[in-house]
């Protein structure tokens, strides 16, 4: 049995940082978290106003039908 620092000994281009796939991967997922926060704190700086439309979006219902009001709460004692 060869014990592995043989192996990477005969073979220097098969490290792990030789890898471009790896690094490729690695990229590619630091480059997805990073998207993912910039679209959060894109959201979270603007406001989401309500869209004035006759009609449904996307087959949402502008506003909720046959909704009824809950009757005010007494305030705590």
């Amino acid at each position: 049995m060869q014990a592995s620092g043989d192996i990477a000994a005969r073979h220097p281009g098969s490290a792990w940082y030789r890898q471009p796939v790896l690094w490729l991967g690695i990229a590619v997922f630091v480059f997805s978290l990073v998207g993912c926060v910039w679209i959060i704190v894109a959201g979270v700086r603007h406001a989401d106003t309500p869209v004035q439309t006759p009609h449904t979006v996307f087959g949402v219902p502008v506003s909720a039908h046959g909704r009824t009001v809950p009757p005010p709460s007494d305030p705590p004692r």
